[in-house]
């Protein structure tokens, strides 16, 4: 799954230091609840693009607002986001994929390696 946000460009700093070290916590809850492979790409403008592997993206989403540290993670981001009238990992615009190389070339025929 990937997707977009927007964070504000005054914050982009502070927003990097938070992510260099992300609360061991969060980390588990993250793993725990089904995330593999996810990672987030900041422009110099603001534009936030993540990708995280999931098996169910809404199940994963599901079993991380169950979790304590999700909820303060949450609250604590919140002011780095343009939209902050939502939390952030609901302001997420998710992206349609239109394209994956290795599946194409499985289905031609081809080897992906």
């Amino acid at each position: 799954m990937c997707f977009v946000s927007k964070v504000r460009p005054d914050r982009l700093d502070e927003y990097r230091a938070r992510h260099a070290a992300v609360w061991p916590e969060m980390l588990e809850a993250l793993r725990d609840c089904g995330w593999r492979d996810y990672h987030l790409f900041l422009a110099p403008e603001g534009l936030l693009v993540g990708f995280v592997d999931v098996d169910d993206y809404d199940a994963a989403q599901a079993a991380m607002a169950q979790t304590g540290v999700n909820a303060r993670w949450q609250a604590e981001m919140g002011e780095f986001f343009v939209a902050d009238d939502t939390a952030p990992d609901e302001g997420m615009v998710r992206l349609e994929q239109v394209f994956h190389l290795e599946s194409q070339l499985a289905e031609a025929g081809l080897p992906t390696g």
